[in-house]
């Protein structure tokens, strides 16, 4: 792949830089298209190009660029792609252009979040396509994404991605994106994530790959009483106490307070898993 070169790793990108890296690296995505068309992939990826960069839907780019081809004509050829086949072109690309702009000798702070997008319609193939979400943009409804990404001069870098159905398990997503984020060649010094990645299955993967702090959720009857405090300190908890699947981790609880921020005023106590790989402290 001939991608966009930089002169110095974590160097920082003008906006001609990036227009460029952009169409070199988007047109090595496979878009089968349609028999006959009078069109070619190009006329198609300048409009999804567009619509990504002004954070806009198809239809508001096609609406507002008179030299864009229909909406509905860029839907037609998107539904030729195989979303797995995208999905793992997409993600080669993605280490491709990580791998030339990082420098690989850097310890590295990685974030993994869930991005959901507001959609208002129905499903294109298959119900499992869409998941659900709190009320956003007058919608329920949602396309998920589970992403991993790192803050470099003050920019986030995309490192991998994957689609995330309604009928399968949250986790099976998050590892997969854990398993790409693992290969690649700097060192990960910390993982990141929110509260929905509170999850078992998700933890023991993680802290295999690097130390990970994540918010635990407020439940249950032990966690609350772990919560149940004026003062920050260490210690330890089990999740699924007492069952097979049962997870020791470090629990860290922090208490701050609000002084009038956002209107709101007193102590706030938070809990957080903060483990450190096994191989480091023998922890978790």
């Amino acid at each position: 792949m001939n991608v966009f070169k930089i002169p110095q790793p974590d160097g920082v990108l003008s906006d001609s830089d990036v227009k460029d890296l952009t169409e070199d690296v988007i047109c090595h995505l496979p878009l089968p298209g349609i028999e006959g068309s009078s069109l070619d992939p190009g006329d198609i990826w300048a409009v999804v190009i567009l619509a990504a960069v002004n954070q806009t839907s198809i239809w508001e780019t096609c609406k507002d660029n008179d030299n864009a081809v229909c909406d509905d004509t860029v839907m037609d050829w998107l539904h030729t792609l195989n979303r797995e086949w995208l999905d793992r072109v997409a993600n080669r690309l993605l280490r491709g252009v990580s791998i030339t702009i990082l420098d690989p000798d850097r310890l590295r702070i990685v974030s993994v979040d869930f991005v959901d997008n507001p959609y208002h319609g129905t499903y294109a193939d298959e119900e499992g396509e869409l998941c659900r979400m709190h009320a956003k943009d007058g919608t329920t409804t949602c396309h998920r994404y589970c992403t991993a990404y790192l803050v470099s001069n003050g920019r986030p870098v995309t490192l991998a991605m994957t689609y995330v159905r309604s009928d399968e398990k949250e986790a099976d997503a998050v590892e997969r994106i854990l398993d790409r984020v693992e290969a690649y060649p700097f060192e990960i010094e910390l993982l990141l994530a929110d509260r929905g990645f509170y999850n078992e299955r998700i933890l023991r993967r993680s802290r295999e790959i690097a130390a990970t702090v994540v918010p635990v959720q407020k439940k249950g009857k032990r966690m609350r009483k772990k919560l149940d405090t004026h003062c920050s300190y260490m210690t330890t908890y089990r999740m699924y106490k007492g069952r097979e699947r049962e997870l020791e981790f470090p629990l860290a609880v922090a208490v701050s307070y609000h002084a009038g921020d956002r209107g709101k005023s007193g102590e706030v106590v938070r809990g957080y898993v903060a483990c450190d790989r096994p191989n480091d402290q023998g922890n978790f």
